[in-house]
């Protein structure tokens, strides 16, 4: 796939003197350059905050959704040699540390903290 864009070096950091309205800014890796991971993201086990206050068994409450697994992300070089218990911001997702089970034939990094919390009660 191709992503066309424009680079405008006067909006970085969302001030612009023209008055325009800067919604976002977009980091990039770049591939060439880049080392491939596997990344878990782990959301809440279940999907209720009380699974234990139902009538129901509390395994009908668990979220089959809680782990989404992203192979083949393009990190950035840097993190070819991080170690389980350092911890690293991935921009716009979250704090992300090395797994026990990473090797250097396989990265995997497991989000231990999301930036925004949008989970709510239903």
């Amino acid at each position: 796939e191709e992503v066309i864009c424009d680079y405008d070096p006067e909006s970085r950091g969302g001030n612009v003197s023209d008055g325009r309205k800067i919604r976002g800014t977009i980091h990039w890796v770049n591939a060439d350059d880049s080392i491939d991971a596997e990344i878990r993201i782990y959301s809440n086990l279940f999907l209720k905050p009380e699974p234990e206050a139902s009538d129901k068994d509390f395994v009908e409450s668990i979220n089959p959704d809680s782990l989404e697994i992203i192979e083949n992300a393009k990190l950035e070089r840097s993190l070819e040699d991080a170690k389980p218990g350092e911890s690293f911001q991935f921009l716009r997702m979250g704090y992300f540390t090395p797994d026990l089970d990473s090797s250097s034939e396989k990265l995997i990094f497991n989000r231990s903290v999301a930036l925004k919390d949008s989970f709510k009660a239903k």
